[in-house]
């Protein structure tokens, strides 16, 4: 019997791109879903009676539900999800129905691992913060750290080139992780951190070069810890191509009055003129995304640096197949483990490389000596 997928969200960018992903690597017929109607769905109608659009409000509830009740996997993308209640995820744990996410903050992070009790007692797999950052990111970092007898520290470093092919809601996720300070995971204590402060030059694979980057509040900022408890440092850093887009978001973080950048329509208001300006500088930054997992830690009794990197020429597309992965591992029984689960303590590095092998996706790897 072929599977049905339902993608909420699915017409935008990221939600297009998973639904790309799984047409490419999976017979799952595929529902997305976007709240107006349209002429064609953003997945092109080749593939026929595989794809189907469904007019769907997230506070339609009772439809939502008979649409998660029909379906074997529902995978949610309706971001941004600083917004974001677990109406969706709660109804798959009713339903009996597999989970998969694309969420990018630690509130609606702590809210669904909250759910993991019933998931597991459902037996439902529900699996969060997949994609490109959180997602491949963490899955890379978890390689990492299986190669070390003593792991002590996790830097983490993203850049992504103008708007990274996806749409205004991901200019909503930047704005609005510059509002309040976070916590990070520091020399074995909480400590609160700023975000967009803390520059550092990173020297990250062609053609990036030595680029800048900024603390940035992540899901994986406190899940990594969680997972990885020797590990006495996590840190989580976001910059922009090209680098006046860094100083403009630090304007942004920095000098603007918090009052005016907790108000929705000033968000609304710098997601919308930043999307015009990356569609503009696209045509010579790129929308890609390049990804440094750097751990250190002790190895054969020795102290050394492992680092991994990711270079990918569209963002948006990166995250669909970091998504669009774990859906099919769902699909065919190949990751089952009943509960709410950060990526990377649910999919095993195996079954990750095999991931990014199918997807012609390179990981290079370098040791150092501390």
């Amino acid at each position: 019997m072929t599977e049905k997928v339902l993608i909420l969200g699915g017409r935008g960018r990221i939600g297009s791109s998973v639904a790309q992903d799984l047409i490419n690597h999976t017979q799952a017929e595929i529902t997305v879903t976007g709240r107006f109607p349209v002429a064609q769905t953003p997945v092109s109608s080749p593939f026929g009676e595989r794809l189907q659009f469904l007019m769907l409000d997230l506070a339609e509830v009772d439809k939502l539900k008979k649409a998660i009740a029909q379906s074997d996997l529902v995978i949610h993308c309706a971001g941004p999800f600083h917004y974001r209640d677990t109406n969706v995820l709660q109804s798959c744990i009713e339903q009996g129905v597999n989970y998969v996410d694309v969420s990018d903050h630690r509130s609606y992070t702590s809210k669904a691992l909250s759910y993991h009790e019933q998931a597991a007692t459902a037996g439902v797999t529900a699996v969060i913060n997949t994609g490109i950052f959180p997602g491949i990111s963490n899955s890379m970092v978890r390689q990492g750290i299986e190669q070390f007898e003593q792991p002590e520290k996790i830097h983490l470093s993203y850049l992504v080139s103008g708007s990274g092919g996806a749409g205004v809601t991901v200019m909503r996720t930047t704005f609005l992780g510059l509002q309040h300070p976070f916590e990070a995971w520091i020399n074995n204590q909480w400590q609160s951190v700023k975000p967009y402060t803390d520059r550092e030059i990173i020297n990250f694979p062609s053609p990036y070069g030595r680029s800048g980057v900024y603390w940035f509040d992540m899901p994986e900022t406190f899940t990594l810890p969680h997972a990885f408890p020797a590990v006495k440092t996590v840190v989580t850093k976001f910059g922009s191509v090209p680098d006046f887009y860094n100083h403009l978001t630090w304007i942004t973080a920095h000098i603007f009055p918090k009052w005016l950048m907790q108000r929705h329509g000033m968000i609304e208001f710098l997601s919308y003129v930043s999307h015009s300006m990356t569609n503009v500088t696209n045509s010579f930054s790129g929308i890609g995304v390049v990804v440094r997992a750097e751990i250190t830690g002790e190895k054969a009794g020795k102290k050394v640096i492992y680092c991994a990197t990711l270079v990918y020429a569209n963002t948006a597309l990166a995250s669909g197949c970091g998504t669009g992965s774990i859906a099919q591992f769902l699909l065919e029984g190949k990751l089952q483990k009943p509960g709410v689960w950060p990526v990377e303590e649910v999919l095993p590095t195996e079954l990750f490389m095999q991931a990014m092998q199918s997807r012609k996706i390179e990981i290079n790897e370098t040791w150092l000596d501390k």
